[in-house]
């Protein structure tokens, strides 16, 4: 039962009852910049400083005034919010205006096809859906040229004009047979070892502390047992590999691989040829793990993952859905790291804080237009959503992209204050981890404390929301531990972060240090 309207509890219930062991299960009533606002018993509002950010969704803080105003603007000329099947000419200028980004941070000029969405892990659906169906083309159409050949080499052999060579036969472990009843063997065993690799599911690849949604696919390339194993028997399956071991790569590439055999006549003789099954779907990489605990991929890691989607015709899919849009200092995270995506799933600050919009990018080389067709989205290409995210993109590349430098300036000072409580209390945080405004501070394992509260928080996986609890209501300071890596705290805070707001976050945090250093968890402040 809700206390504060008598109603039952049917929103989620069991999510609150938690928040509230943690004292985060506190309603906002306003929000503006940096700041979300809250009322006390009497009524009057509490400013909160706000360091989650949406989850990296408020690049430019809450309720920015120029995003307000083309939303305001929009309401009023009562733009249409649902005209499906139509012309969507907003959509087509934020699809060129993000090609246009890509292009020169990446220094290619192919093309990258839109489909969008309305979250994060539909873009990332989509990327995976659409290199399912390419790569299901692909497959089909080798194999009806394979079907094409073995004809030929059959019809050569039938008129006399070719012969089916004795090592043919050992290769493919056949009797040797003369004539006629060879090549129908041939054929029968290739046909027969090709429908094998055909029906095989295909390979899907993700990193070690990944995080890519929680729908039905996309929980499937998510890293975290607890997320995706009540659900393994509904979705894909997933090879998750360790970001710094090339070795396994190259393992996965030698086992996981196949060969597609293919008859062709060359000088009077039927010839063995051999192509490479294309076995592997999708490989999934966050520039920025955002739910893994904040932890950067490498510019060597890119590299070895870029090499191995070349040697395996396996499409990059780079998720930027928390890491992209300015966040680090650009556009795409990926691009500062030198690692380029056949797929590129944006959401979050794309939407500005206003609208619920994301977008799968696909490279021209793989794009295929039936996907149009057999995916859609009812609530995706809107105006209105479309037009806030011109204006977010308007934004990012304004003064010669200033907020892009911004990012990197603010997020350096932010970095600077987390280190310094590192350095006072490195028997407390282990690590800070991050880049520009995409921050995660680590704290030790607090699973073997000598104090109660700690040690149980630490077991039961709350360790860093019982620590979100006290900087809310102690220091009037919101922020949450990542999904995956809960001892890790995030600081996503927008652009407008100032240098007094960073000084609160470092008095906060050291006070907090100074509370698990005296194992003195009395002193937390759960409430207000």
């Amino acid at each position: 039962m809700n206390s504060e309207t008598a109603e039952p509890e049917l929103a989620e219930p069991n999510l609150r009852a938690l928040l509230s062991t943690a004292g985060l299960d506190v309603e906002y009533v306003r929000a503006e910049g940096n700041t979300l606002f809250r009322r006390d018993n009497e009524g009057e509002e509490i400013p909160v400083l706000d360091c989650a950010g949406g989850y990296g969704s408020l690049m430019f803080g809450h309720n920015h005034p120029e995003l307000l105003a083309v939303a305001r603007r929009l309401l009023d000329e009562r733009t249409p919010h649902h005209a499906q099947f139509s012309s969507h000419p907003y959509a087509n200028r934020l699809a060129a205006e993000l090609n246009r980004i890509i292009h020169r941070e990446t220094e290619s000029d192919e093309p990258y096809f839109a489909t969008f969405a309305n979250s994060g892990a539909e873009a990332v659906e989509a990327a995976v859906k659409h290199a399912e169906l390419d790569r299901g083309l692909r497959l089909g159409e080798l194999l009806g040229r394979i079907e094409a050949s073995g004809e030929q080499a059959r019809a050569a052999v039938r008129g006399g004009r070719a012969a089916v060579p004795d090592e043919i036969l050992a290769r493919l472990g056949i009797e040797e047979s003369a004539g006629e009843g060879a090549i129908e063997a041939v054929l029968a065993e290739i046909t027969r070892r090709n429908a094998l690799l055909q029906g095989k599911a295909p390979v899907f690849l993700a990193l070690e502390g990944g995080f890519h949604g929680k729908l039905m696919g996309s929980v499937q390339l998510t890293h975290n047992a607890g997320y995706r194993e009540p659900f393994a028997t509904l979705g894909v399956k997933t090879r998750f590999v360790p970001e710094d071991r090339p070795d396994v790569l190259e393992e996965i590439l030698e086992n996981e691989g196949g060969t597609l055999f293919q008859l062709v006549v060359t000088d009077g003789l039927v010839q063995l040829t051999e192509h490479r099954h294309p076995a592997f779907c999708a490989f999934l990489v966050e520039p920025i793990q955002g739910e893994g605990g904040i932890r950067p991929l490498s510019a060597k890691s890119a590299r070895y993952i870029q090499e191995f989607g070349e040697a395996a015709d396996c499409p990059i899919v780079v998720d930027e859905v928390q890491s992209g849009m300015g966040r680090t200092g650009a556009l795409l995270a990926s691009s500062q790291v030198g690692l380029r995506g056949d797929y590129y799933a944006l959401a979050k600050s794309l939407g500005g804080g206003l609208a619920k919009v994301s977008v799968m990018l696909v490279r021209e080389a793989r794009y295929r237009p039936l996907f149009e067709l057999v995916h859609s989205s009812t609530f995706a290409k809107d105006s209105y959503s479309c037009h806030i995210a011109l204006k977010v993109l308007e934004l990012l590349e304004a003064d010669d992209g200033r907020a892009y430098r911004r990012a990197v300036e603010r997020g350096g000072a932010l970095t600077s204050a987390l280190e310094r409580v590192r350095a006072a209390f490195p028997d407390v945080v282990k690590e800070i981890r991050g880049r520009g405004l995409m921050l995660g501070c680590e704290f030790r394992d607090q699973s073997g404390s000598g104090d109660e509260v700690f040690a149980g928080a630490a077991a039961g996986g709350m360790f860093g929301y019982v620590i979100a609890g006290h900087l809310l209501h102690a220091h009037r300071i919101r922020t949450f531990p990542t999904a995956s890596a809960t001892n890790t705290l995030r600081f996503e805070p927008s652009l407008l972060l100032t240098d007094e707001e960073i000084d609160r976050v470092e008095r906060a945090l050291t006070d907090v240090c100074g509370i698990l250093r005296d194992q003195a968890s009395h002193r937390l402040v759960t409430s207000s």
